[in-house]
This record gives structure tokens, C-alpha cells and sequence, in this order.
């Protein structure tokens, strides 16, 4: 299934696309793409479902982050061989973890706000995935049982703020608002297949800077909701991303490039979708 949520930012509804790309109403059988319809039983009731037998949605609204309820967003630092180096960063010995604040989550095609006094805005297209159930000490065999689905995730970073000033502390780079999109859909696991081997792009103003695959990434799925459940409870609607691959606009040569408000981002995942933002001033 691909899972949506649609409409108006802050009353967005649960839905679904079927085969031929039209998106249907779920507000009659579950109340938000969040919670409960997460876990395995909900996940099994909206599989039953007959998507023709839903309320078409007409015209073409704005779609929202693909879930809700996030409690936690989670972000996995150098996590691709070829990004780290790219950074001229050696490869980490256990996964770099920080937190994108929760409001920084938005839409797959909203605006994006350069921050105040930000100088070194950059993209990165990542592999997102959202808890489905509660996970604490999970063992790597039976992680991915934990697992919701897959989606689309733009990790947008401002590096001075990242890495540029006192303190050391990623999180300041991270959770900017608008520095989140997520979607378009939640992809559950039976249909997106072999998560280590999805091509991945990301274009800014048209030109191909990110082209990579996530078959580069260091540490997988499963082995992240096993680590990551080490530290903490993870909870239904938690989002974690997963790493970039290389391409990133502090990494061009000879000359970083960075965003400037105008500038358009296009990004995409094979069987996730794409998304396309415009950044914006603050």
C-alpha cells in the first residue's frame, strides 16, 4: 500500500493511492495515518480493504507529511560510504545519530524557509522509514518486524549551523523549520521490495547533483531499529532517516554550492516517489 495524508496543513485526512494513481478517501475507516493503523493488525485491516470501494478525492490537493504523531525524528549522520568520502569523514565504527525537531516536519511539496542569517542551506535526499509499533531492545533478526514502511525524506541541513559554530551540536543544522519534508506516501514493506538496492536522485534547479543508491549505505534498516532501541523506546509514527548519498552541496567541487531563496529542489527514490520544494524567505 502507499499511505497519505492529504489537504490542508493541520487538517490533513488519511488516504490511499491505488493502481491508477487516484487518491481515496481513509477518513471513514481510520482517523489519521498514525497510532494504531501503524501497528500489524491496522496495517492488515487497510490491506483488505478494496480501494474501489473508497470515496475518490477530486482535484489535486496538497499532500502532508505521510504520517502523524511523529514523537521522534531521527536522523543516522555518514551513513553512506561514498557521501562520507565525499566530506572527507572517515566511515563511523557505530552509527552518528541526532534529532530533527518534530516541527520541522512538513509537506513532500511545500516551501521551504531559509533561516535567519543562514549562509550554508544544503539538501540531502534520504531513505525514511516510521515505527509501527513500540521497540525497545529489538534484536536485528526481528527489526524490520517493527518497521511500518518506507518513505521519501529531503534531510534539508544549514552547515554553518550544523557544523560552524560552538557547541557541536548537529541538532542546530537539523531541525530548522520547514528543514523536514517527508512523503509522499508511507510504503509499506510488501511493496517497495529490497530496500538496498533503491536508486536515489536529487536535482536543484533542474541540474542532477545527487545520484546515488542506497546499496552504499553502511549500516541498514534493521540493524539501525536494533541500535537505536538500545538508547531509547522507539514509538509508533517515529520517523528515522536513514543517510545521504554523495552530491551534497558542501561537497561540490572546486566550489561548495548552497540554497538561495528561489532555488528549486526536485528529489526522488525509486517506488517512493519525488518531491519538489521552493525555498522561501523566513
Amino acid at each position: 500500500m502507499k499511505l497519505l495524508r492529504y489537504g490542508p496543513a493541520g487538517s490533513e485526512k488519511p488516504g490511499l493511492l491505488d493502481k491508477d494513481g487516484i487518491i481515496r478517501d481513509l477518513s471513514g475507516v481510520v482517523g489519521d495515518i498514525a497510532g494504531a493503523a501503524l501497528s500489524d493488525e491496522g496495517l492488515k485491516t487497510l490491506a483488505a480493504l478494496d480501494p474501489a470501494s473508497l470515496p475518490k478525492v477530486a482535484g489535486n490537493p496538497r499532500l502532508g507529511p505521510c504520517v502523524s504523531g511523529t514523537g521522534k525524528f531521527i536522523g543516522i549522520g555518514l551513513n553512506f560510504a561514498d557521501h562520507a568520502a565525499e566530506t572527507n569523514m572517515p566511515l563511523p565504527s557505530e552509527p552518528i545519530f541526532f534529532m530533527k525537531a518534530t516541527s520541522c516536519i512538513v509537506g513532500p511539496n511545500d516551501d521551504v524557509m531559509k533561516p535567519r542569517d543562514s549562509t550554508k542551506m544544503d539538501w540531502e535526499v534520504e531513505l525514511g522509514f516510521v515505527i509501527g509499533k513500540k521497540a525497545s531492545y529489538v534484536s536485528e533478526a526481528e527489526a524490520l518486524d517493527y518497521v511500518a514502511g518506507f518513505c521519501l525524506v529531503n534531510d534539508v541541513s544549514e552547515r554553518e549551523f550544523q557544523v560552524g559554530r560552538p557547541g557541536g551540536q548537529w541538532d542546530k543544522g537539523k531541525g530548522c523549520d520547514t528543514f523536514g519534508p517527508v512523503g509522499p506516501w508511507l510504503v509499506t514493506k510488501d511493496e517497495i521490495g529490497d530496500t538496498n538496492q533503491l536508486a536515489m536522485w536529487l536535482e536543484v534547479n533542474g541540474k542532477r547533483y545527487q545520484d546515488g543508491n542506497s546499496n552504499t549505505m553502511v549500516f541498514k534498516p534493521a540493524f539501525l531499529v536494533a541500535y537505536l532501541s538500545r538508547f531509547f523506546t522507539l514509538h509508533p509514527g517515529d520517523i528515522v532517516t536513514t543517510g545521504t548519498p554523495p552530491g551534497v552541496g558542501m561537497g561540490q567541487k572546486p566550489n561548495p554550492v548552497f540554497l538561495n531563496v528561489g532555488d528549486v529542489m526536485q528529489l526522488g527514490i525509486q517506488g517512493l516517489g519525488e518531491q519538489r520544494q521552493t525555498v522561501v524567505k523566513s
